[in-house]
């Protein structure tokens, strides 16, 4: 009886799991844009994974130390980042965000005002989400 009690008791508690780490996830978002504008490199170190894969609109791939070398160098710089909506599927230590976004700044010298459509992977590592994944499709 105390088994089936314990038992139902931790599975009325996952809705609310689910949505602690569906906020937390969005707040992720938040400060993964925040940085990126700021350029806020400690921060993007801290947030980026190690083996990212950093997919752009433009069909550029790069892994997080050349993504951060070319906005380290200025030949990727973002002025705004703005999330229009966010949608979070948890799996656990894992995440999926799909995301609309407005994305304006200059690359490789060219001006940009982008409207994407965002997919994020995030992963538990070491007790805090990293960003592993991250695609983006430009929108008409």
């Amino acid at each position: 009886m105390r088994l089936g009690i314990l038992t139902l008791a931790f599975l009325m508690g996952m809705p609310a799991l689910a949505a602690d780490v569906k906020d937390d996830i969005r707040n992720e978002e938040k400060a993964w844009a925040a940085a990126v504008v700021a350029r806020d490199f400690p921060a993007l170190e801290r947030i980026y994974a190690d083996e990212l894969i950093y997919a752009h609109a433009s069909g550029a791939i790069e892994s997080k130390q050349e993504y951060l070398g070319r906005l380290r160098k200025g030949a990727q710089r973002y002025d705004g980042i703005t999330h229009e909506s966010i949608r979070v599927v948890s799996y656990g230590d894992s995440a999926v965000t799909h995301s609309i976004m407005r994305m304006t700044g200059t690359s490789n010298g060219q001006p940009f005002n982008d409207h994407v459509m965002m997919l994020h992977l995030w992963v538990k590592q070491g007790g805090r989400w990293r960003l592993a994944g991250h695609q983006t499709t430009r929108l008409p």
